[in-house]
């Protein structure tokens, strides 16, 4: 659907250039948008691989398990229902460390892992005959875990940092206020919205 969109935005915009006689002024802008990409591409893919290398390392060296462990708390009250130890745990712990960090493209494999490993467990509730929602469904942990990954909350919104950088922003730094207070206000109502959609009994585990 979105390659019909795209083309169609281009290919309207070539023919309103070709009316107008603007085609040349089209064809720089869009040589330039090109030129313009291929920079962002670079740029964002340095700062991408550098946070998921740190990322990896965490794994590897035990640091993301210490922290899975101290967020337990936190996971039991978004995830009751999730088994101690389940390996979607970790998986969702590097996702929301990786959001907290701004860092949406790092939290990109985390958050699929996690929902590999939700499904998984929601397979092996079926075959113990635990779970009521038909197959196919979406189990109480993956609805709020999505949720939350939509929310996002971001302590240091490294991405929009490194945007706001390279678009020659004074001073890039100056959105960290406002996204600190935009995502905890919207995580805060999504984690609310969980909390009383399980109470009600609308999203079953």
């Amino acid at each position: 659907m979105l390659n019909y969109l795209w083309a169609g935005m281009m290919l309207i915009g070539i023919v309103w250039g070709a009316f107008h006689g603007t085609l040349s002024e089209v064809t720089e802008g869009a040589l330039n948008s090109a030129k313009e990409a291929v920079t962002l591409s670079i740029t964002m893919l340095g700062i991408m691989s550098f946070w998921c290398g740190i990322l990896k390392i965490g794994e590897e060296s035990g640091l993301i398990e210490a922290m899975t462990k101290k967020m337990r708390p936190v996971l039991h009250f978004l995830f009751p229902k999730l088994p101690e130890g389940h390996p979607a745990a970790e998986a969702i712990s590097t996702n929301m460390i990786a959001n907290m960090l701004g860092l949406g493209w790092a939290a990109t494999p985390a958050g699929l892992k996690a929902m590999k490993e939700l499904e998984k467990l929601e397979e092996d509730r079926r075959i113990h005959q635990v779970a009521s929602v038909p197959r196919g469904t979406a189990n109480n942990e993956m609805c709020t875990f999505l949720i939350l990954n939509i929310s996002s909350l971001q302590l240091i919104p490294i991405s929009i940092i490194a945007y706001r950088t390279e678009y020659g922003s004074a001073d890039p730094m100056a959105i960290v206020g406002p996204v600190l207070l935009a995502t905890t206000i919207s995580t805060m109502v999504g984690v609310l919205f969980c909390k009383i959609m399980q109470n009600i009994g609308k999203i079953e585990a």
